[in-house]
């Protein structure tokens, strides 16, 4: 790697790291610092999820005591279906050409901005649902999004919150501990196919890795004392700028 791509590519982990830890967006920013260095996308996007994993499983563990299923279903079910969806949906990334993939990275880019963007709303609404899921729509769900997250990282945060709340779900912290161990199943398991079809850049992937637990760990202590909204806009209009790059670019 040349010493601008290095340098590029660990400053956008390290604030991914600080912005997952905060808020969620991270995937905004790894995703398009790898492609803008010459990584293919669909390479880029395989290398970026590795690269973010340990920050899923460090927020799992940190979560652990507090994470439990949504109604309908048990957490080994949950388990299952979250390495099962994440493998559906690394599988059809693997089968998915690099020109087919840039097309669409644009789309998936303003979806997950807007899901960023409205999350507060969608929570505040998916809230008011308290009636219990059948077993089935719970599984099928949690499937969904889990094969979204493993074929595009961005956004998941938001649809997970959203899926749980729609299941009957009431307590925050539980649902902040689904989400995480959730995100770290099925990113495993995504990674694992990744690496095993070759689409990981194992320099840059371990690189951004380190980058993004530190800023993680001490890049979220800054990131805390910029006020909510500042920071929140500030996320949409990253995800804007780089849909608008990628709308060019392609």
């Amino acid at each position: 790697m040349l010493l601008f791509d290095t340098a590029l590519l660990l400053g956008a982990a390290f604030i991914a790291g600080a912005l997952n830890a905060v808020a969620g967006g991270g995937s905004f920013l790894t995703l398009p610092a790898l492609v803008f260095t010459g990584v293919p996308p669909v390479v880029a996007n395989a290398t970026g999820t590795v690269a973010l994993l340990p920050g899923y499983a460090a927020s799992a563990w940190g979560f652990r005591e507090d994470a439990e299923p949504p109604p309908g279903l048990t957490m080994g079910r949950l388990i299952v279906l979250s390495l099962a969806g994440g493998a559906a949906g690394a599988a059809l990334l693997l089968v998915t050409p690099d020109a087919t993939f840039r097309r669409i990275v644009p789309w998936l880019l303003l979806a997950a901005t807007a899901l960023f963007a409205f999350g507060p709303r969608l929570r505040q609404w998916t809230a008011g649902s308290h009636a219990a899921a059948s077993p089935l729509r719970a599984a099928l769900g949690v499937l969904a999004v889990a094969a979204y997250g493993g074929y595009f990282n961005g956004g998941l945060g938001i649809l997970l919150l959203a899926l749980f709340g729609l299941l009957g779900q009431t307590q925050l912290h539980a649902m902040n501990g689904l989400k995480n161990l959730v995100s770290a199943l099925l990113t495993v398991i995504a990674a694992g196919l990744y690496a095993a079809g070759g689409l990981v850049l194992w320099p840059q992937a371990l690189a951004m890795a380190v980058a993004a637990t530190a800023g993680g760990y001490g890049g979220a202590r800054l990131a805390r004392r910029i006020p909510a909204p500042w920071l929140r806009a500030g996320i949409v209009a990253t995800g804007l700028v780089m849909a608008v790059l990628f709308f060019l670019r392609g």
